[in-house]
């Protein structure tokens, strides 16, 4: 039996109907109905309980994808998706991650692929430049900083924390050698806004330290006076601070952290500061938002998540540490079947001492494609036009007395609700998802439920917009009158 199923000219054929089939499902996405509409454990009765013996034929894979997968799918990219953050793509990036998957590389040293880790680097470099960051943040052919691709910014600040950790107890036994690795790690503490995404807490549960949540002020912000108070106590209680993740662009309301006065408290303190811009760090690249980055030479790394809001469609989350060293001491293993004959030459990245995994893909296609295909001028205006669409429904929320905004609109999330209790915007949202013609979800600001509207698809127009509004005006008069009946 002849196993290899498809050949090279099959290949060529199913690969053409799969960018036809690609392409159209983007070109009509708005016409599916954006939240699916079906029970858990739909997909179960739909297959075969077991993996069939003979090759199937492709066409029947195909109808199956429609029949199976499609009823079940959120279609992330439909212009009437207001969820969460962007789920970044674009058609150069598919086509990078069509060769990144062709070429199939498995990056973590030099030696293992040596265009796979020297594009990552000369590309964070490319795109650290892009948010001008500080120089020591660029590794050039001389920096002690660089970049490196994480998959999540969740990663990216476990990697940042158990550095920090690493990092602190090597210093404490260099002052004291007496004292064990267990007993200084008890009494580490971290410290992050009480707005800060939950993979933040997450770090330090698998980090195995303790993690305390500063208070924000009207802004929802983490100012320097809390911070400082917060590291004065644990420090006369006993205990060690030793980390500090500051959030530009949370994941409720996208505020931002003062990191201008939390930046000189965080080195005064000998803490490590990690700066996690998962959503806005992507604005960065254009002027008028490039000052709420100032700060962030006072930090020890930083994050931002490309595959959000720059077009690079996951995974591609952007990390630079300040010092390498910092992060390569942590984690550096050398097997003897990893080591290559460069690995000492001052000129070679091995990735796999940044991350948590050994292998790695080779995403920088990914970068390199975009960035070449959009330049920098074309990324700013997909950047400032979905602020624009932004700013296009607050003024269509504010003109309504019905309803108030909730947080700042600084980027592309507008956070709004109903005028009253929470229950009554809890039943607006059901109605919305119910509905199926958008997708939208929760956020607690203060006590109060909140929805978040967020500008996600990267063919999101003004048309789609106005007709959101209209939807949610319509389903909000409905909810009105069945409370007067």
């Amino acid at each position: 039996m002849n196993i290899n199923t498809m050949d090279a000219a099959e290949f060529r054929r199913r690969g053409r109907e799969m960018v036809d089939y690609v392409a159209d499902y983007l070109e009509n996405i708005e016409q599916r109905p954006v939240y699916p509409d079906l029970e858990p454990g739909y997909l179960r009765s739909l297959i075969p309980t077991e993996a069939p013996l003979e090759p199937e034929n492709y066409e029947d894979i195909m109808k199956d994808v429609e029949r199976v997968i499609m009823p079940g799918v959120t279609h992330w990219h439909s212009p009437y998706f207001f969820a969460y953050f962007p789920a970044a793509s674009s058609y150069p990036a598919m086509l990078a991650d069509m060769l990144c998957g062709a070429i199939g590389c498995i990056g973590f040293s030099w030696a293992a692929s040596p265009a796979c880790t020297e594009l990552e680097t000369v590309m964070l470099d490319w795109l650290g430049k892009m948010l001008q960051l500080p120089e020591s943040f660029i590794a050039g052919s001389h920096g002690h900083g660089g970049g490196v691709i994480q998959g999540t910014a969740s990663e990216a600040t476990l990697m940042s924390l158990l550095a920090a950790r690493c990092k602190t107890v090597r210093q404490v036994q260099v002052s004291n050698a007496k004292i064990s690795e267990a007993e200084i790690v008890s009494k580490l503490v971290a410290y992050t806004s009480e707005q800060a995404h939950s993979s933040v807490e997450r770090a330090a549960l698998i980090g195995g330290v303790m993690m305390r949540k500063v208070p924000t002020d009207k802004s929802y912000a983490v100012t320097g006076d809390m911070l400082k108070k917060m590291v004065e106590e644990d420090r006369a209680a006993g205990l060690i601070p030793f980390y500090f993740c500051a959030t530009l662009g949370t994941t409720p309301s996208c505020a931002f952290d003062d990191i201008i006065t939390l930046g000189p408290i965080c080195n005064e303190e000998n803490m490590w500061m990690h700066i996690d811009a998962a959503y806005a760090g992507s604005a960065f690249i254009c002027p008028e938002f490039r000052p709420l980055l100032n700060g962030v030479e006072f930090a020890d790394s930083f994050n931002f998540n490309p595959h959000k809001w720059l077009l690079v469609n996951f995974d591609c989350s952007a990390m630079w540490v300040k010092k390498r060293a910092d992060i390569i001491g942590a984690f550096k293993m050398e097997p003897l079947y990893l080591k290559h004959e460069n690995q000492e030459s001052g000129l070679v990245t091995d990735y796999r001492h940044w991350q948590i995994p050994l292998g790695r893909r080779f995403r920088s296609l990914k970068l390199w494609f975009v960035f070449r295909m959009y330049g920098i001028k074309g990324l700013q205006a997909h950047i400032r036009k979905q602020v624009a669409l932004a700013k296009e429904f607050e003024s269509l929320v504010r003109a309504d007395k019905r309803f108030e905004i909730c947080a700042e609109v600084i980027m592309g999330l507008v956070c709004f609700r109903l005028k009253g209790p929470n229950e009554l915007n809890q039943n607006l949202l059901t109605k919305i998802t119910n509905s199926k013609q958008i997708h939208l979800v929760p956020c607690q600001l203060s006590g109060r439920f909140v929805l978040r509207f967020a500008i996600c698809a990267r063919t999101t127009e003004s048309r789609h917009i106005q007709k959101a509004w209209q939807h949610i005006t319509q389903l909000t008069f409905e909810l009105l009158q069945e409370l007067r009946h």
